[in-house]
């Protein structure tokens, strides 16, 4: 029988853009894929969607949930699919 794993909680999802050519971002679960126009990944608020181009993943370290993408980043998008539940079952969190 294997022993539970204790990861330490990964920080709040979190995103900073410097000048439309640096997203670090902080709360990341899984990187899905990459190439030079589009990076996709999962967050702890769900999935988002990089576009640019020239894009490329700089830094990567899952087990602390950080991202660093460089590039000409044109569009962000997070996936609206995601219930987010009633404003009163976010109040009460």
């Amino acid at each position: 029988m294997r022993e539970p794993v204790n990861t330490p909680p990964l920080p709040p999802h979190s995103l900073e853009l410097t000048a439309r050519k640096k997203a670090a971002i902080r709360g990341v679960q899984s990187v899905d894929s990459f190439n030079d126009q589009m990076v996709t990944l999962d967050t702890s608020e769900g999935p988002l969607t990089l576009l640019g181009s020239g894009l490329h993943v700089s830094h990567l370290n899952l087990e602390e949930g950080q991202l660093l993408v460089e590039g000409e980043i044109s569009a962000l998008e997070y996936d609206a699919a995601r219930p987010r539940g009633s404003w009163l079952s976010r109040l009460a969190r």
